[in-house]
């Protein structure tokens, strides 16, 4: 053999060798990612092979699949009373990546999930027939949320504080998920959804955190109480009205001019809601022990898991002492989502513990039997001591019965609550955000409730919390509480 014919050999076993060990890398190294990849058609086709799932609200499907005609995608996903309950599902579309509920429980509701599989479906290497995941929602209260807020643009969220299990996750403007599931229809949906201004697709009730305004006065009012600041939600405190920023030539003022603030009480602050007390409070307590108990009630937690992983709430830190006395009031950079702030009121009624809110009682397999159970997972956390929590709901009954929260009122029902009026926008130039957070208790029942207004048809000076908000959690709590 020549020289030539040898190298032309040697270099044409080289080539076979280099392909040899690409195949091999691809198939033992990248095989599984390529399987996975989002854009890797298999997927959906698998996916989509047969009917998904469902998600189960009070013993009921609120989801299901319909087969299609003329594609290779031969299911796809269904919704009953979408637009009701996206704020939960989410979506699972042949053209999207899932959200919420949807997304997480990808694996189960489409059988691929190992926990599934039987000792035949090993052997034949054959997906297992799909599980469900069994919620928390209270469909009645989940309606009166719904429908309540209407066409205004906001959120709400009802927790019940003994279990922590969440009875309602709403958003509105909403959206119906069925528009999404068909690839064939899902892109002009998509556009019109992504283009809307009003963010139909932003779930407000537990991904916007904003200004939660003068219902963070609950959160400086426990500090108070727990750090001994003031021994009583009845005892004077020294707060001249108007108050005088810290550090500046700013005066703080209240809303109601007449209102009985200087040198109020925790409860008559509650009562009116006292600017001037909440910030010279927040200020005497400085932002350490503020932020302490914020994030005893969650705020800064970045891995909040209902389980959709929820926004964080945010309590700053790094600040003057002007900006301290702002959070007081639920300004300057204090954020909350309306879980939040449910979550907060949920504490407070349910003696200082928090338990750990989900919105998932458990997943089962196709023949109902449970692979997880959240309900006895529920972590309990003591925020406050129960003379503290009794204090504040107190004080909270007082808002509701002769105070800035008396829309939220119930026949028949013990309710506390507290309104806030948050600013928005550059200069306080937008509408401001409206608030109500309470509980309610009747019958051996009890309901914690968030509502956020952002937007409505009001005139800027009708925008407050007891005239938009409050109704809201007063439908919420009365279907929560109903025999």
């Amino acid at each position: 053999m020549n020289k030539t014919i040898r190298r032309a050999s040697v270099f044409a076993l080289l080539l076979v060798f280099a392909l040899l060990v690409r195949a091999t890398w691809v198939q033992f190294y990248d095989g599984q990612a390529l399987a996975d990849d989002n854009d890797n058609r298999r997927n959906a086709i698998e996916t989509y092979s047969s009917p998904l799932g469902n998600i189960i609200v009070a013993g009921e499907s609120i989801t299901g699949s319909a087969q299609t005609k003329g594609s290779d995608l031969r299911y796809k996903r269904t919704y009953k009373d979408g637009e009701l309950y996206a704020a939960v599902t989410g979506y699972a579309s042949q053209a999207y990546a899932p959200t919420q509920l949807e997304g997480i429980y990808t694996d189960l509701l489409n059988g691929s999930d190992s926990r599934l599989k039987s000792v035949m479906d090993t052997v034949t290497n054959q997906r297992a027939e799909p599980g469900n995941v069994v919620t928390t929602i209270d469909p009645d209260v989940q309606k009166a949320a719904y429908e309540a807020l209407g066409d205004k643009q906001g959120a709400a969220v009802a927790i019940d504080p003994a279990t922590g299990k969440i009875l309602a996750v709403v958003s509105t403007p909403s959206y119906d998920p069925s528009s999404l599931t068909d690839a064939n229809t899902a892109g002009s949906a998509w556009k019109k959804l992504t283009t809307d201004s009003d963010k139909p697709l932003t779930n407000r009730a537990l991904r916007q955190p904003v200004a939660p305004g003068s219902t963070f006065k609950l959160v400086v009012a426990a500090a108070a109480l727990e750090d001994g600041l003031y021994s009583s939600v009845d005892e004077k405190t020294d707060s001249p009205d108007p108050y005088r920023l810290p550090g500046t030539v700013t005066d703080l003022e209240n809303e109601n001019k007449s209102a009985p603030c200087e040198n109020a009480s925790i409860r008559t602050a509650l009562q009116y809601s006292c600017n001037n007390v909440f910030a010279k409070m927040a200020f005497n307590l400085g932002q350490d022990k503020l932020r302490a108990m914020a994030e005893k009630f969650g705020f800064n937690d970045e891995s909040q898991d209902v389980p959709v992983r929820a926004y964080t709430s945010v309590y700053p830190s790094d600040m003057n002492d002007s900006s301290t006395a702002l959070t007081g009031i639920g300004q300057f950079d204090v954020t909350a989502t309306p879980l939040q702030m449910a979550m907060v009121s949920a504490a407070i009624s349910n003696g200082g513990k928090l338990v750990s809110p989900h919105m998932v009682s458990q997943i089962t397999d196709n023949g109902g039997d449970a692979l997880e159970n959240y309900d006895d997972a529920a972590s309990t956390t003591e925020v406050l001591s129960s003379e503290t929590a009794e204090q504040l709901q107190s004080a909270m009954q007082t808002v509701v019965k002769d105070g800035t929260g008396t829309n939220a009122q119930i026949a028949g029902a013990t309710v506390g609550g507290k309104t806030g009026t948050a600013q928005r926008g550059e200069n306080n130039s937008k509408s401001p955000y409206a608030w109500f957070t309470s509980y309610g208790k009747a019958d051996g029942k009890e309901v914690a409730v968030a509502v956020l207004v952002e937007q409505s048809n009001a005139e800027r000076s009708e925008v407050s919390g007891n005239g938009l908000a409050a109704p809201v959690a007063k439908a919420m709590m009365e279907a929560a509480l109903k025999n």
